[in-house]
């Protein structure tokens, strides 16, 4: 009996033990099915083929990137560079296939070479240079960017139909740029697993000097290794373009972060010598799968991001705690044994997740849908006073038509906002409000709503090349005009000014500069000495400007493309400001007419946001209940000044 009951205890010790191995060697896969599972009860939208193609497509970009950036942990490095050169590579496409007349084949080709000099660059400075690789990549970083702005002169460049493609799907069920990841994925476990070079990754990462004894070329290959994370972005850099029909220089911004916590979370070591093709790809699927599921249950992109970082740093504990534990790391040279059961454990995996998420689907079965409509708004940003008007006009005028209105805040960033006008598509809403980061951009993802028969309304920037049932706005080139007349008046017809101009790439930024351009062309007394880029940003606004006074100390006006950026310039002129030096803004927010009232700030252009918002809602409503809606609504700019800002509401 005691031995019985020895064995007993060890049989089941042995079992503990294995299942406490097998979470985690494969924590991330754990986490990414308990997400589903999680998404799939909380939300009766998450589990649909179309929002599963979804997920798959808004993972496509980050994983790609991560694939590159896998090959450079695995060998203790990093590389900051990836998403400014994936945003580089695009324009490089973009650019040679329409200026420069390239043929399209040959501008892929173009793009990828481009891809491989910054990461050739990247490895010289490491090896030969002996630069550390986060200074390095960094300044890869700022120097990618600049050229991608430098080539594109800042504005967006549409791509040939042929590329745009890459952004479709096969068949018309299977999205081209999950292909895409699917075939770079195998291609990156591949190079990991059977290459010399993948072997000497892992080396380097484990040991570089003991690398460089046993016979490796380090210099060598660490080139190799950062020209490979260079393809691997210049590919990213293609089908991120490809979604969005065209070349943004502001693209892919920060995405060397997302790939970079996609490759930790997915059990790869920053120390170095441990990481996996596999466990790259299931990291991005978890970052792909939090925020979808969390824009379907209308969580605050802020808030979005505050789990998103928990979610890295626990992965890094577990990481640490992993490797304490002794648990096997996920390196080259496994035995056939191993990887069979590699295999087994995503079967299992899969048929574990099916069987759950299918049993979780029942609770959404039969659940009576909601009388009140449903409305989905999507802002370019939440990080400027105009937008968030824009956002309470709309939520006020929901609550008093009965609308749900599920709000999203893009970031500025047209990948972010085509993301959320996905999920948009595919969760139910009856209608779309989209006020887009970018003109071109949102075309692809209106023209995917329009063929699902959802109502779009754009509000503020008109959608190039797809069907709107309204658009909302004022004229950014009229309220330009106003705004040069205004400063011109005031300074007498002559005069020494500087302009502010917004984010580069932004249709509202050249809609504005070209309105400033073409009132000032009645004024020839008046002199633009400097025009810069603040960014529509307050702190931005204030070096620019303070940077400006160095060499123009003698200036007496400026405009500025916001009311951020005219309230960060009123603190760089100090006492001048609405004395010696007038300063006109743009959009009439609470602290641009405060300004106007107390007298620093001359002028704001005002397009009355809340009303914006408003009427873009009382329209959405129109089109979805199948009432005529005007092609365009025009709500009027007007120039408050300090005589006439008493009687204004925004």
């Amino acid at each position: 009996m005691a031995t019985d009951t020895l064995k007993s205890t060890t049989g089941a010790g042995a079992a503990s033990g294995g299942l406490r191995r097998l979470l985690l060697d494969n924590g991330a896969l754990t986490a990414l099915i308990v997400l589903v599972v999680a998404m799939s009860a909380l939300s009766g939208d998450f589990l649909t083929t179309d929002n599963l193609l979804n997920v798959g497509v808004q993972a496509a970009v980050t994983a790609v990137l991560a694939f590159g950036v896998t090959f450079v942990i695995v060998s203790a490095g990093i590389d900051l560079s990836v998403g400014s050169v994936a945003a580089l590579s695009a324009t490089v496409l973009a650019w040679s296939a329409t200026s420069a007349g390239v043929p399209v084949f040959a501008a892929v080709l173009l793009a990828i070479a481009t891809g491989v000099v910054c990461g050739l660059v990247n490895g010289i400075l490491i090896s030969y240079g002996k630069l550390p690789p986060f200074i390095a990549t960094l300044a890869m970083l700022s120097v990618a960017r600049g050229l991608s702005l430098v080539i594109s002169e800042g504005s967006p460049i549409a791509l040939p139909g042929s590329v745009s493609h890459l952004g479709d799907t096969l068949g018309g069920w299977l999205p081209v740029p999950v292909l895409v990841m699917i075939v770079m994925g195998l291609v990156a476990a591949f190079v990991l697993g059977r290459t010399y070079i993948g072997r000497s990754m892992y080396a380097i990462g484990g040991n570089e000097e003991a690398a460089r004894l046993s016979g490796l070329r380090v210099k060598r290959q660490k080139l190799a290794i950062y020209a490979f994370s260079g393809v691997f972005a210049a590919v990213a850099g293609v089908v991120l373009a490809a979604r969005l029909s065209s070349a943004q220089p502001q693209a892919a911004d920060g995405y060397e972060l997302d790939a970079i916590a996609a490759v930790v979370i997915g059990g790869a070591s920053l120390a170095g010598g441990t990481g996996k093709a596999s466990g790259t790809l299931v990291g991005a699927l978890i970052l792909a799968v939090l925020r979808n599921g969390l824009n379907l249950l209308n969580v605050s992109a802020f808030w979005q991001q505050v789990v998103i970082g928990v979610v890295i740093a626990l992965a890094v504990l577990f990481d640490t705690l992993r490797r304490k534990a002794g648990a096997t790391p996920g390196a080259a040279g496994a035995s056939q044994g191993g990887k069979g059961r590699q295999a087994a454990t995503y079967g299992l995996a899969a048929v574990v997740t099916v069987a759950i998420v299918g049993a979780t689907s029942f609770l959404h079965n039969g659940s009576s849908a909601t009388s009140r409509p449903k409305v989905g708004l999507s802002l370019s940003t939440l990080n400027n006073p105009f937008f968030v008007q824009i956002r309470a006009g709309a939520q006020a005028e929901a609550k008093k038509l009965g609308v749900d209105l599920t709000v999203t805040d893009a970031q500025n960033d047209a990948s972010q906002q085509a993301n959320q006008l996905q999920n948009f598509t595919t969760s139910g809403l009856g209608a779309i409000i989209v006020n887009p980061v970018d003109s071109d951009a949102a075309s692809n993802s209106v023209k995917a709503a329009d063929k699902a028969d959802i109502p779009v309304v754009a509000v503020d920037r008109v959608v190039n090349d797809a069907k709107l049932d309204t658009l909302v706005a004022s004229d950014n080139v009229a309220g330009g005009e106003l705004a040069a007349k205004s400063i011109a008046e005031k300074l007498g017809g002559k005069g020494k000014i500087v302009i502010l101009q917004g984010q580069a790439g932004t249709s509202a930024a050249r809609e504005r500069a070209q309105g400033f351009a073409n009132g000032l062309k009645a004024y020839p007394g008046i002199k633009v000495v400097a025009q810069q880029p603040a960014d529509f940003d307050r702190t931005k606004g204030l070096d620019v400007m303070s940077n400006l006074l160095q060499a123009h100390p003698d200036v007496q006006g400026v405009i500025a493309a916001n009311d951020e950026m005219a309230l960060g310039a009123i603190k760089a002129l100090g006492s001048k400001a609405g004395k010696s030096v007038p300063v006109v803004g743009f959009d009439g927010t609470p602290d641009g007419l405060k300004a106007v009232e107390g007298g620093t700030l001359y002028a704001s252009v005002a397009q009355q946001p809340s009303q914006l918002g408003k009427i873009a809602v009382d329209n959405a409503l129109r089109a979805l209940e199948g009432k005529k809606v005007e092609e365009t609504v025009k709500v009027p700019v007007k120039v408050v000044t300090k005589e006439n800002v008493a009687g204004f509401s925004g």
